[in-house]
């Protein structure tokens, strides 16, 4: 089975991350979204709460699984039983990073491979900080992001009084 692991803190999912997901499930088949815990970023959403919406995004595809994890993504692709990780490449600006990941992840596992795809026109600015700046000042993400991404945004931020728009 030719399986993919597309790593990310996902905090939120994106329409780019989706673009990701469903052109990677046509090219394996089975991809798992490895929803990162990420305490150093201190994600907006809790893990749960990012895979659950993950899981609620990608319903559609069937080839598609979320888990979450905080382990070493190479101790993750062993336990998958994958060898590829699946990352984004928005920009140039994007490219210096990935590479230094990819090279880390190869010196901790020599037979990982880590394959690039950037995203459709139409989603390469969107990206999950912009997202949450966004919808913490009380602006539109309806574009960017899927329906429950938005209720879930809406319902955090509505409960944060840190955000602008409850002040």
């Amino acid at each position: 089975m030719n399986i993919v692991v597309y790593p990310g803190t996902f905090d939120p999912v994106t329409n780019g991350h989706y673009d990701l997901i469903e052109r990677a499930s046509r090219m394996f088949d089975k991809v798992v979204v490895a929803v990162a815990a990420s305490p150093r970023k201190q994600p907006t959403l809790s893990l749960e709460t990012r895979v659950a919406l993950i899981e609620e995004v990608t319903a559609d595809l069937d080839n598609v699984t979320v888990t979450g994890f905080s382990c070493l993504l190479t101790q993750l692709l062993a336990q998958q039983n994958a060898r590829i990780i699946l990352r984004g490449l928005r920009a140039v600006s994007d490219f210096e990073y990935e590479l230094q990941l990819a090279n880390m992840n190869r010196a901790q596992a020599p037979d990982v491979e880590s394959l690039f795809l950037t995203p459709e026109v139409e989603n390469s600015y969107i990206s999950s900080t912009i997202v949450r700046e966004i919808a913490r000042l009380g602006g539109d993400v309806s574009k960017l992001v899927h329906p429950c991404v938005v209720d879930a945004l809406s319902r955090h931020f509505a409960q944060d009084p840190s955000s602008p728009k409850t002040q």
